[in-house]
């Protein structure tokens, strides 16, 4: 999946609108690193891999003819967890974490712990590699050692990031990794992304579905926040365009505070509480403020944002 980015515009009617990533994620999530790295030489594409040693025969056997919904595969895996055998990891998630199972039982594989294959074209099983020992065929034009995975869909632009630990796809020159919030980001935020500490590393605000793997669009809030991107739009469906987690507005909101001055402008207090005063913290800015009190909205004397609560 690539990293879908908006980090917030603004329609012509004034309502705010998101800006996403390219997916972030997808089976296994894209990123970017910005330096060789050891564990690349274990990951192949279809260029440079193993495959090729016996012309073209083997590595287009049964291409793109087996698989699962996940990926486009030649092999099966043997679980190291249940010792059953499954397409792929998604798989055996999906069919050992339904509500079918015993929730004692449930549990997701270890993809690093995955070592023992069997071919798809011949039954044979044997030890996690990218050319069969028996047939000869080639399991996956994209293979990662490290990962185990294996994929016959080289348009995904795999590759293997060791800042995340395991492969993404999208394309390595597309994105880069940042260490600090410890995932990978389109190249267009690299200097102007707000850094949050593994940001990535934590359930999604909406629907707490763990982020770092999942497999749905993930989007990177101007607070440096991450959540869902579907989870966003129904946050915005439902008007409420404020961080989950640290309530900062997540776009460009000033035509809607214009909308709001209108609003209050026209909208003057009964003399009862026109002198009424309080005290304000902006979410946008941090600043507290001492402002006139209106039943519609306290405005922040410093950023000029409606974002505010009364403290």
């Amino acid at each position: 999946m690539g990293l879908s980015i908006d980090l917030c515009g603004t329609h012509d009617s004034g309502e705010p609108k998101q800006m996403h990533y390219p997916d972030e994620q997808e089976n296994d999530m894209k990123l970017v690193t910005e330096s060789s790295l050891p564990s690349d030489q274990l990951c192949f594409s279809s260029e440079e891999n193993e495959c090729d040693t016996n012309g073209n025969s083997n590595e287009e056997r049964g291409l793109m003819e087996y698989g699962c919904p996940h990926y486009r595969r030649r092999c099966h895996i043997r679980a190291p967890c249940c010792n059953q055998i499954f397409d792929c990891r998604h798989c055996h998630n999906e069919a050992m974490n339904s509500i079918n199972v015993d929730k004692v039982h449930r549990h997701d594989l270890p993809r690093h712990q995955v070592q023992q294959v069997i071919c798809s074209l011949c039954g044979t099983q044997q030890e996690v590699r990218q050319v069969c020992i028996n047939c000869g065929v080639c399991m996956g034009k994209y293979f990662c050692a490290t990962c185990k995975l294996f994929d016959d869909d080289t348009s995904k632009q795999q590759y293997h990031c060791n800042g995340c630990g395991i492969c993404r796809i999208g394309g390595r020159e597309n994105f880069f990794h940042c260490f600090r919030c410890g995932c990978c980001y389109s190249v267009l935020l690299k200097n102007s992304h707000a850094c949050v500490e593994g940001a990535m590393h934590h359930d999604c605000p909406v629907c707490f579905e763990y982020l770092f793997e999942s497999t749905n669009d993930v989007s990177v809030l101007p607070c440096g926040h991450t959540i869902h991107v579907k989870c966003l739009k129904e946050m915005q469906q439902h008007f409420q365009y404020a961080c989950p987690l640290c309530s900062k507005s997540v776009c460009d909101m000033s035509k809607v505070w214009e909308k709001l001055d209108i609003e209050i402008a026209a909208t003057p207090m009964p003399e009862l509480y026109q002198n009424k005063m309080v005290r304000i913290l902006c979410n946008d800015c941090a600043t507290v403020s001492e402002v006139q009190f209106h039943v519609v909205a306290q405005k922040c004397l410093n950023c000029r944002s409606y974002n505010t609560r009364q403290m």
